[in-house]
């Protein structure tokens, strides 16, 4: 309906343009759902963006454009010049009861698009999203928890609109936190041993480097800066299990490490599929240095000017590239720090082929960013193509208290315990619904609220279910549900008939303004909204009475009841949502 509505528009632009001998390109005009309904079905705003290109006044134009776009072969009932020059249009109620038959008739599909939306091209471009890419130390948190429903969901949008997507988590198995991470699980391999040998442990424990705990009195070597939490010790004690004292003179970068490293990830790729998240590619940092990209990257940097020596340590010039400071990328122990994988990843995430490359990241990684995005930029790559969506952090509350997390003291509350209390469902909307730059405060009471009235995700859900349920009445009663053609919309004549119908035309516009913004929790307001009217639509069964004696009438609410369902399942889908048909 819109799109028609802006072909008129664009038409009568072309007109107004082409008597003034101009012509230049149309002014890139929108057309949007005003706030107040008494301002019509949508407002434009193109005669104010020709006033100073025509030089005339704003509403002398708006006055010509409606003029030129008349009824537009009656899809306008009423157009009206407000303001400064905003064009308000009220649409004829017959073009949006047709509109209910275009829904029925695409089924999961209305709303979607089939065309990459950055440069309206044919092809499916190609877009790589990065998310989650937790490093393999602990299990997931609930921050990581909302950095993988938005990455995912704004996969999905991308889908919808036509992108050739790849989702992609970047293996992080190097660096210090895995040596912390291989010394955190020696020491509570030791701790065991303590028990038996204590002698042998005391030995080992070196106050200049370490730190010495006392476990039921017995001295024990632990990491002043280790993980703490008692995953740690799990795989510590399957390993004493297995191996005795064997391991003893082993260091923590060889099997704890990488025993530490396999649980762990199997950890969190099941933690992953148990929400709804599967991932394309899994890129391991490794492979970064074992192929060469490391010293490429270096050196490639440095043949640009880019890169000079100091202190013992290797820098990147980035206030070359206009940015406030330089940073170190290999220290002067000759260990790069996280920069410098980081931009040679980037610069290969092009090499394979993405015209687009989008990084989900938590808040904490916001400084980051520009120095990756600037050293990729002098190594070839455009910045333009390269994204990032950042996310705030998640404040949980129960009974009004803050609910303290911290991975390494191991007081943080897991996805998996989270979803053990709320389930999938509501654990993915309640991480979704909120604008990923805001702070989420994730309400454990409410979430675990199973009233449809007060959880969101249950009142969604149910305005699906209850579609489903009146399906189920008017079969048992005999009824068939109609065809696309199948029913005479015109019946649908009450205002809270056309502002559902209005609502749900709405759809394609909300996926396409979500994925183009990478904001997926416009999907899970818009669903709010739908269901805001649906429910209560049904709760007044006197005045809306799907199921009448009126045979005509039953099967345009019925109609509607269809329209209503296929939205609902489309968003709730992008959200990764299930729709159920009984709750």
């Amino acid at each position: 309906m819109k799109e028609r509505l802006r072909e008129r528009i664009e038409v009568a632009l072309r007109e107004l343009l082409d008597g003034a001998g101009d012509s230049d390109a149309l002014p890139e005009f929108v057309i949007e759902v005003p706030r107040q309904k008494e301002h019509g079905d949508f407002s434009c705003n193109a005669a104010m963006l020709l006033a100073k290109r025509l030089r005339r006044k704003p509403r002398e134009i708006a006055e010509d454009l409606k003029a030129r776009i008349g009824d537009a072969d009656g899809l306008i009932a009423n157009l009206e010049i407000a303001g400064p020059g905003f064009l308000n249009v009220k649409l004829v109620d017959s073009g949006w009861q047709k509109i209910l038959q275009e829904m029925i008739q695409a089924g999961a599909r209305y709303g979607q698009s089939t065309t990459s939306t950055d440069e309206g091209s044919a092809a499916k471009e190609k877009v790589q999203v990065e998310f989650v890419s937790a490093n393999p130390t602990g299990p997931l948190s609930t921050g990581h928890g909302r950095q993988a429903i938005l990455g995912d969901c704004i996969a999905r949008l991308l889908e919808a609109t036509g992108w050739d997507v790849t989702r992609e988590y970047y293996f992080n198995d190097g660096g210090r936190q895995m040596r912390v991470l291989g010394d955190s699980v020696k020491a509570r391999y030791l701790e065991g041993l303590a028990l038996a040998a204590p002698p042998t442990v005391a030995a080992l424990a070196d106050p200049e480097t370490k730190w010495v705990e006392e476990i039921d009195g017995l001295p024990v070597v632990f990491p002043a800066d280790g993980y703490q939490g008692d995953y740690i010790k799990e795989i510590a004690d399957d390993l004493r299990a297995k191996h005795a004292d064997g391991l003893v003179d082993e260091p923590g970068e060889g099997v704890f490490r990488d025993e530490a490293q396999r649980v762990i990830f199997e950890d969190i790729s099941s933690t992953l599929t148990r929400i709804g998240i599967e991932f394309d590619v899994f890129f391991n940092e490794r492979s970064l240095y074992d192929d060469g990209k490391i010293e490429e990257t270096l050196s490639d940097l440095r043949a640009a000017g880019l890169v000079y020596d100091s202190e013992g340590a290797v820098w990147f010039k980035a206030t070359d590239r206009g940015l406030d400071r330089d940073r170190v990328i290999v220290k002067s122990s000759g260990e790069p720090t996280y920069l410098l994988p980081d931009i040679a990843y980037h610069r290969e995430k092009f090499r394979r082929g993405f015209d687009r490359v989008i990084d989900v990241q938590g808040a904490d990684h916001i400084e980051q960013f520009p120095f990756v995005r600037e050293a990729t930029a002098v190594l070839g790559v455009d910045p333009e193509r390269i994204e990032l969506v950042m996310h705030q952090f998640v404040t949980l509350t129960s009974g009004g208290k803050r609910v303290k997390q911290s991975t390494r003291k191991a007081t943080f509350v897991t996805i998996d315990e989270l979803v053990d209390d709320v389930g999938v469902d509501v654990f993915r909307f309640f991480m979704i619904e909120r604008k990923p730059d805001g702070h989420l405060d994730f309400d454990l009471d409410l979430a675990k609220d199973r009233n449809w009235r007060k959880n969101p995700a249950f009142y969604v859900q149910y305005a699906h279910a209850r579609t489903h349920g009146i399906e189920r009445k008017a079969l048992g009663e005999g009824l068939r549900m109609p065809e696309a053609e199948g029913f005479d919309a015109s019946q649908l004549v009450l205002e809270e008939e056309i502002e559902l119908v209005r609502k749900l035309a709405t759809f394609p516009e909300v996926i396409a303004r979500a994925a183009a913004s990478r904001e997926p929790h416009h999907v899970a307001y818009y669903l709010r909204e739908v269901a805001g009217l649906w429910n209560p639509y049904l709760q007044d069964g006197i005045r809306h009475r799907v199921i009448s004696s009126d045979a005509e009438l039953t099967a345009a609410r019925l109609g509607l009841l269809l329209a209503v369902r296929n939205v609902l399942a489309s968003g709730l889908a992008l959200l990764g949502l299930s729709a159920p048909e009984t709750m």
